[in-house]
């Protein structure tokens, strides 16, 4: 089972979280990811955050990484979201 954790947080503390699975394997990992990512942004009433270059390396490093005001158009009212693939 694939499963991402969204987490929203703000001056180091944890406001929100979510964890989503995916048990469908048909759909490659990129594409698990950006449906457990649209699905989390759309449980966070957010707008899908721009992946830059620096997002794409540390997600493959680590399979974690955060999206902060700069990779949002509109404002927002926390520090980052932070995404983590758990399972694989």
């Amino acid at each position: 089972m694939f499963r991402m954790w969204g987490k929203l947080i703000k001056d180091n503390h944890l406001i929100k979280d979510m964890t989503v699975c995916r048990s469908d394997y048909s759909q490659s990992r990129t594409q698990m990811v950006f449906d457990c990512l649209d699905e989390i942004c759309c449980d966070f009433d957010l707008e899908k955050p721009i992946w830059l270059d620096s997002n794409v390396k540390d997600f493959q490093l680590h399979a974690k990484t955060r999206f902060g005001r700069d990779h949002f158009i509109e404002s927002i009212d926390f520090d980052y979201l932070e995404i983590q693939v758990i399972e694989e």
